[in-house]
């Protein structure tokens, strides 16, 4: 028996024949090889594109952008940031709320853009209030649709229980170009994607189908990337080089059918004091493609009734 000790005692006691513990896998890399879409080389010329927008469509003075989506997602953040970005500072002109359950925004709110003493950008954003679950504090599917059709003034106190109506005194009966919607982005948070509820969904996917009707061109922006991503809260110009990121615009495509190149991502303006210019990227990438559509959908009008004449 003390032979056999002897033999077996330095395995047992951890001697020269054993072996380490393998070590742990490392974690899988969070980014793609390549950014899946450039922002940053492009940054200079979106914005003097955007500063120097003009709609072609004559009858137009402003392009018509509506924002929609869920309760919180940030639509008003979003014209803050897009306004911050142009002025070069960071603004709170439109009134927002980071704690709410409920819309924060009550009226159909058209933001305009200050551009010089007494003008501005040719862009309005018009806020609506956000879709949720339960009908009777939500924005009603019909009223959006209206908004989109131009009957909606500028103004326009919501009711959920009680939509807007012909007979009403602020209804407008016979809308001009310029009444109307011109492009519809739909504004999400990121780390929401997958916690939609089907209510909501369905609502969403109305209100497209509504837009595809009246060949209103989509979009949507994908915000908080912050909030979603250790990644991105930390390098925010890594932002399209993020893995999980990619995988929730790939998902928000497949559960609205937008196409890719209609979804971008974004970090609104909210704990900043001064702008920076990877946020600006961010921002005026998706901004520059919502003109870009919403100035070929007046064009393509424009050209409709030259050849009607």
């Amino acid at each position: 028996m003390r032979r056999l000790w002897k033999a077996v005692a330095p395995d047992f006691l951890g001697g020269g024949s054993s072996r380490p513990p393998p070590a742990p896998p490392a974690p899988p890399d969070p980014y793609l090889s390549q950014p899946w879409r450039n922002v940053k080389e492009n940054y200079q010329e979106n914005l003097a594109f955007v500063k120097s927008y003009q709609p072609r469509n004559q009858d137009v003075k402003h392009l018509r952008i509506l924002l929609h989506g869920p309760v919180g997602s940030g639509k008003s953040s979003f014209f803050n940031s897009v306004d911050s970005v142009l002025k070069g500072r960071v603004t709170g002109r439109a009134a927002s709320d980071a704690i709410s359950g409920s819309s924060y925004t009550k009226k159909y709110t058209a933001h305009k853009i200050h551009k010089d003493a007494g003008s501005f950008y040719s862009v309005i954003f018009n806020d609506i209030m956000g879709f949720e679950q339960n009908t009777n504090t939500a924005v009603d599917v019909e009223d959006v649709k209206l908004a989109m059709r131009g009957h909606m003034p500028d103004g326009y106190q919501f009711n959920p229980v009680a939509q807007l109506q012909e007979t009403d005194r602020d209804y407008i009966s016979s809308p001009t170009l310029e009444d109307r919607v011109h492009v519809l982005v739909c504004v999400i948070p990121v780390d929401s994607v997958s916690l939609i509820s089907d209510e909501v969904v369905m609502k969403m996917r109305e209100v497209r189908l509504a837009a595809a009707e009246l060949g209103i061109p989509q979009l949507a922006i994908l915000t908080k990337v912050d909030d979603a991503c250790p990644q991105a809260k930390e390098h925010i110009k890594e932002t399209y080089r993020i893995k999980y990121l990619k995988e929730q615009v790939d998902k928000f495509s497949m559960l609205l059918g937008l196409p890719l190149n209609c979804i971008f991502l974004v970090k609104n303006y909210s704990s900043e004091t001064k702008t920076n210019d990877d946020m600006n990227a961010l921002i005026l990438t998706a901004l520059r493609q919502m003109i870009n559509f919403g100035d070929d959908f007046l064009n393509d009008l424009e050209t409709a009734e030259l050849n009607l004449e």
